[in-house]
């Protein structure tokens, strides 16, 4: 069934009014932060934005998108890692002894699919749109056929969900010369006036689910781009409309810096009266007495270090006598960039200020602020990194990089986020474990720890892959063999030379008494 000429555009405008509430929260949030995010209604190029008194807000903003980047596309190392089930397993692998060579398969697929997204650039457009849900809690992510990708400011796009927070239409606003449409949309563009002077022109692009299945298309000016019509699978779509925090039964989440706004607008209006309240404290003004024997004009005229006729009586200079309020409001100031230091994950903030911090303190202060970003990773997991995995797969194996499996076979575990933060929490129980352990001595830890399944499991704690790195039992009894017959030939060796020896002595002896 083929879209309704202009309806993407009356369904943009009926969709807008939900939008309204969230797009202006975002812009109060941008002020504070980085203005140039969520830029007001009706801005252009050469529009001039306020700074804000204040830098936390920016400085924020910025470091918890980098933490965020370096944890869900961390460099030189997968973010998932491609499982298949037992049964499937044995199925493809026909035997016991073919399971490694799948899963060398498998690991060869995950080393072309982080190459793949090394390829098309990801990680700069993925730092925008994090910075973008930190201050607004929404951005839209498109990755094109023809590669790159794309990010939609919350004021470029309208979205709908249902109960389940599930996406079931997208909608984007563009505004493009006519010169980037196909030649037949120009045509049909001139032709109702006549005009050939091309101008900008508004693009939709509608993004509707139907039944199993995503169906798209493009308009412009009420008419349908014939060649945007298309169709793509439901896990497999190249749009991925994110969120920061969700809301059940809102079509949009929440930003990050929504939840510390109250800080920062304390914060912006301390540090606004302490600014311009000190450089009216740092201003010199000379006051003289009226009726004194000091004039003004001698006062202003003479230079540096200069000699005048006065009195020091009649000469004062303006003070403000506000050092004991400034200090109030720059304390206050102070405790607010603390709090927000911390709600930020600021390295400034984990160290708290005392002559002795022992690094033990500075590890836990880390690891506390890092477990507070839990939420924030689980729905980036299911809303980014897993529909950006299943597209980058379907992608490569349509262009021959990687071999065909059976439908839902390859099963993608993200293996970054919240898996590494659980993977955090068992290495700090295993050492535990093996403090307490300690007092016992090395002797009951050798006779009850086994060592190979702990080490093992530290390994997975730390994401490092232990094949090839620790011995494995068979090479360890391969080098015990060793060791035994290299015993076994020392022994036999001495043995011989102990038999051999009093023999020598006595050939010797007569070979002497012959002489």
């Amino acid at each position: 069934m083929l879209p309704t000429q202009g309806a993407a555009a009356k369904r943009y405008a009926q969709l807008e009014s939900d939008r309204t509430p969230f797009l202006h929260r975002a812009r109060e949030a941008a002020v504070l932060t980085i203005p140039t995010l969520m830029p007001p209604e009706g801005h252009t190029g050469s529009s001039y934005y306020d700074t804000p008194f204040q830098s936390i807000g920016a400085r924020g903003v910025n470091n918890l998108s980098s933490k965020l980047l370096m944890t869900l596309l961390p460099p030189n190392s997968p973010f998932f890692r491609l499982t298949i089930d037992d049964f499937d397993l044995q199925s493809l692998a026909g035997g016991e002894g073919a399971r490694g060579k799948v899963e060398e398969a498998l690991a060869r697929i995950e080393r072309a699919a982080m190459q793949e997204v090394e390829a098309t650039a990801v990680r700069v457009p993925v730092f925008e749109a994090l910075k973008q849900l930190i201050v607004s809690g929404n951005v839209l992510v498109h990755m094109p056929k023809d590669g790159g990708v794309r990010v939609f400011r919350l004021d470029r796009y309208v979205c709908q969900r249902d109960a389940m927070g599930n996406v079931l239409e997208i909608i984007t606003k563009e505004t493009v010369s006519p010169l980037m449409l196909p030649k037949e949309v120009q045509e049909l563009l001139t032709k109702p006036t006549g005009d050939s002077q091309l101008k900008s022109v508004d693009l939709f692009t509608n993004v509707k689910r139907v039944n199993k299945k995503w169906e798209v298309h493009q308009e412009v000016e009420g008419q349908i781009i014939p060649s945007s019509l298309g169709s793509f699978p439901l896990d497999k779509s190249p749009f991925m409309s994110l969120r920061m925090v969700r809301i059940d039964g809102e079509s949009y989440g929440r930003g990050y810096v929504e939840e510390f706004i109250g800080d920062l607008s304390s914060l912006e209006t301390l540090t606004k009266a302490i600014v311009e309240g000190s450089a009216a404290a740092a201003k010199v003004l000379f006051l003289v007495r009226p009726n004194g024997t000091t004039k003004a004009r001698v006062i202003a005229n003479t230079p540096n270090g200069g000699i005048a006729a006065g009195d020091a009586n009649d000469v004062s200079v303006l003070q403000l006598q506000k050092f004991n309020d400034f200090r109030v409001a720059q304390d206050t100031a102070r405790e607010i960039t603390e709090r927000l230091a911390f709600s930020f994950l600021m390295n400034s903030s984990v160290q708290r200020k005392a002559e002795r911090v022992t690094a033990e303190e500075v590890r836990y202060m880390a690891q506390e602020l890092e477990s507070a970003l839990g939420g924030v990773y689980s729905i980036l997991s299911q809303e980014f990194q897993y529909p950006l995995v299943k597209l980058l797969l379907s992608r490569m194996e349509k262009s021959g990089k990687m071999p065909k499996f059976p439908d839902n076979t390859l099963k993608p575990q993200i293996v970054t986020g919240m898996e590494a933060l659980g993977r955090g929490q068992d290495l700090n129980k295993l050492s535990q474990l093996l403090q307490m352990l300690a007092p016992l001595g090395n002797e009951v830890l050798a006779r009850e720890l086994n060592v190979d399944d702990y080490i093992d499991r530290l390994g997975a704690s730390l994401g490092i892959d232990t094949t090839g790195l620790v011995k494995s039992p068979e090479q360890k009894a391969q080098e015990q063999q060793q060791m035994q017959q290299q015993q076994q030939q020392q022994m036999m060796a001495s043995m011989a030379e102990k038999a051999v020896g009093p023999v020598a002595q006595g050939v010797m002896k007569q070979q002497g008494g012959n002489q």
